[in-house]
């Protein structure tokens, strides 16, 4: 049944191709981002989760 679908619709071969070119594409520009990005900015956004920027003492509720 799906098969017969499938051969009904007109030029279902590019499909394939097409999808797989996106996907290649977005994996070299990803991979180029990864080496070409500054290391500076790397090394910073890996240590955000690790910084305490609160104020100690700080009233959650600062409504008055």
């Amino acid at each position: 049944m799906y098969k017969d679908v499938l051969r009904s619709i007109d030029n279902i071969q590019i499909w394939p191709v097409i999808s797989f070119v996106i996907f290649f594409s977005f994996f070299i520009g990803l991979l180029w981002w990864a080496f070409a990005a500054d290391k500076k900015f790397i090394e910073e956004m890996s240590n955000m989760p690790l910084q305490d920027d609160t104020v100690p003492n700080e009233p959650l509720n600062t409504r008055s």
